[in-house]
C-alpha cells in the first residue's frame, strides 16, 4: 500500500502530497515569474515605432495570456542599453520603443507606469529589468541620440564585441549606474529591480577586455590581480544598490539572475559539480557572494541546461544554488526557448515539465522564471499548455521576504454578502493599520463548498488575489445554485505577508 505524507510549512504556507517521492500539488506560494525583452523587440513591443495604442494593446494581450497560464511575476525590461522604456529618468528614449532613440512614444505616454498598472491589475508583480553596463547594442553613430550618454562621457567606455560598455572600474561610472536606477526606484511603483547576466562583457577568444589602464589608476595599488579588481568592482556596485533601494523603499526587492555556474568544483571545492563557462572568472560575477553577503534578495540563476549534460547538468546545478541561498530566495531561470531543440536532452520534450517537477521537491527553491515571454505564449513543446493544465492550474502567492517585512497585516472586518442574479456578491471593509504602521496592499479571497475542509495552505481554494486595496467587494459568478459555500477573506501587504481570516459568511444559491 503506498503511503501518503502530508505535511505544511507556514510562513510560507506550503501544501504537498508526497506519493512515492513525488509532488502532486502545487505549492500556494511560489515565484511564477516571466522574462519580457524589450531590446531587439524580441518580446514587445512588437517592432520599433508602433502606435501607443498598439503598444499598449500587444502588453495588454501579452499580460493576459501569461495570467491564463498562472504567472504572477513579470520581469519587464526597462533598460535594455543604457536608454530608456519610461519617462522620470535621465537617459533617452530607447529606439527599440519609439525607432528612434531619444524620441518620445506619441501620443505620449509612459511604458513603464502602464505594464506596471496592467501587471498589478492582474495579481502579478512587476520588477523593471537593469541591463547595468551594457551601453549600446552595435557601434553604429546613428543607433544612439547626440545626448546619449557614451557621447556625453567616452571616457566611461569601452569597446568589446561591436558594443560599447559601461567601464565598471570607474568610480563616477557606478555612481550613475546607481542614481540611474534610483530613478526608477523612486518614481515607479515598481516591486523589484532586477539585473540578468550581463556584467563584464562574455569573453572572446584572443579579445582581452580593454581595461588594463583603469586597472592602473584605481586598482592595482590594492588588488593583486585584475580579476579581483574587476569582481570587487561588481561587488562594489551590488552592495551599494542593496543599501539604497532598500533604504528608499523597503518593500522593493532586489534580485539577479546569474549566469548557471559560478564556478566549478575543479575550480573551487565549493563549486558546483559541472565544466562549463563560470560566472565568477568569465563575467566577474561572484553571485555565491552576493547572497552569502545578503545583499540581494534572490538569486535567479539562468540554467538553461537539461537533465543529466555533462558540461552542465540541471539537477546538480538546481541543487547547489539550492544549498547557497543562505536563508535567501532562489528561482530557477528556466530555458523555454530551448524547449523544441533538437540537441542533447532537449529532444525530451517533457524537459521543461520534468524540472519544474525537479525544484517543487526542493524546499529551498522558490520558482521559476521562464526566458522568455514569446517562449510560452508560442506554447513551445506545449510548456504554456503544462502550466495551464497542472503547474499553475491554481493560483499562487508570491512569496513572502520575511528579512524585508515579518510582520502580518490585521485581517479584513465585517465581511458580509448577498445574493445577486444568482451570483454572490461580496462586500468587507478595510482592516486596521498593523503594528509597523502598514496598511493592506490588496486581499485574498477563498472559497470552500460545505464538504471541503477549510483550510488556507491550498491554492485550490483561492477564486482572486488582488493588489487593489481600495476594491472591497467581488462578485462571484462561478456558483452552482443549492450549493452551500462558505467564504473568507484576508488582506496581504506590500511584500505578501497574509493576515489572519476574515469572519466567515455561509452562502446558498437558490434554483
Amino acid at each position: 500500500m503506498l503511503k501518503k505524507l502530508l505535511f505544511i510549512i507556514s510562513a510560507p504556507f506550503f501544501f504537498s502530497i508526497y506519493l512515492n517521492g513525488q509532488v502532486r500539488e502545487a505549492p500556494k506560494r511560489e515565484f511564477r515569474g516571466v522574462w519580457v525583452a524589450t531590446v531587439a523587440n524580441i518580446d514587445w513591443p512588437s517592432k520599433p515605432g508602433l502606435s501607443t495604442e498598439t503598444q499598449q494593446m500587444e502588453l495588454i494581450r501579452l499580460l493576459d495570456e501569461h495570467k491564463r497560464s498562472g504567472i504572477n511575476a513579470i520581469m519587464f525590461q526597462i533598460r535594455p542599453a543604457a536608454d530608456a522604456f519610461y519617462a522620470r529618468g535621465r537617459e533617452q528614449w530607447s529606439r527599440f520603443l519609439t525607432g528612434k532613440q531619444g524620441l518620445a512614444p506619441q501620443p505620449f505616454y509612459d511604458p513603464l507606469d502602464f505594464a506596471i498598472q496592467e501587471a498589478h491589475k492582474r495579481g502579478m508583480e512587476l520588477h523593471g529589468w537593469v541591463n547595468p553596463y551594457r551601453a549600446t547594442t552595435d557601434l553604429l553613430t546613428r543607433s544612439t541620440h547626440l545626448n546619449h550618454i557614451t557621447r556625453e562621457k567616452p571616457e566611461w567606455f569601452f569597446t568589446y564585441d561591436g558594443k560599447k560598455h559601461f567601464n565598471p572600474g570607474i568610480p563616477e561610472v557606478r555612481n550613475y549606474i546607481t542614481d540611474v536606477i534610483m530613478d526608477v526606484v523612486k518614481n515607479y511603483d515598481i516591486d523589484g529591480i532586477h539585473f540578468d547576466d550581463y556584467f563584464y562583457p562574455y569573453p572572446v577568444a584572443n579579445k582581452p577586455l580593454p581595461d588594463r589602464e583603469t586597472y592602473y589608476k584605481y586598482g592595482s595599488r590594492s588588488f593583486n590581480s585584475i580579476e579581483d579588481w574587476r569582481r570587487h568592482n561588481v561587488d562594489t556596485l551590488i552592495k551599494t544598490l542593496n543599501a539604497v533601494i532598500h533604504k528608499e523603499k523597503k518593500y522593493v526587492k532586489f534580485g539577479i539572475s546569474p549566469f548557471g555556474i559560478w564556478r566549478n568544483r575543479a575550480a573551487d571545492p565549493e563549486g558546483s559539480v559541472s565544466s562549463g563557462l563560470q560566472g565568477y572568472s568569465a563575467l566577474y560575477a561572484d553571485a555565491r557572494k552576493w547572497v552569502q553577503e545578503g545583499w540581494v534578495d534572490y538569486i535567479n540563476p539562468q540554467v538553461y541546461f537539461p537533465f543529466y549534460y555533462r558540461a552542465a547538468p540541471y539537477e546538480k546545478l538546481v541543487d547547489w544554488w539550492s544549498n547557497n541561498a543562505y536563508g535567501k530566495h532562489v528561482y530557477i531561470g528556466q530555458g523555454a526557448y530551448r524547449a523544441m531543440e533538437s540537441r542533447e536532452g532537449w529532444r525530451e520534450r517533457n524537459q521543461i515539465p520534468r524540472q519544474i517537477r525537479y525544484l517543487r521537491q526542493n524546499n529551498r527553491v522558490q520558482g521559476s522564471v521562464f526566458f522568455s515571454s514569446k517562449s510560452l505564449t508560442n506554447n513551445l513543446a506545449g510548456v504554456q499548455d503544462s502550466l495551464r493544465a497542472d503547474f499553475y492550474h491554481y493560483p499562487a502567492l508570491q512569496p513572502a521576504m520575511l528579512w524585508l517585512d515579518a510582520i502580518i497585516p490585521n485581517p479584513p472586518k465585517l465581511l458580509k454578502s448577498t445574493i445577486q442574479n444568482k451570483c454572490v456578491y461580496l462586500n468587507w471593509q478595510v482592516p486596521e493599520k498593523a503594528k509597523d504602521g502598514d496598511t493592506a496592499y490588496g486581499f485574498v479571497i477563498y472559497r470552500f463548498t460545505e464538504v471541503e475542509e477549510i483550510r488556507f495552505d491550498r491554492p485550490q481554494n483561492i477564486i482572486k488575489i488582488s493588489f487593489d486595496a481600495k476594491n472591497t467587494t467581488f462578485l462571484d459568478e462561478a456558483v452552482i445554485p443549492r450549493i452551500n459555500y462558505r467564504y473568507v477573506v484576508t488582506s496581504i501587504d506590500r511584500l505578501k505577508n497574509e493576515s489572519e481570516p476574515s469572519n466567515l459568511i455561509r452562502v446558498t444559491i437558490p434554483n
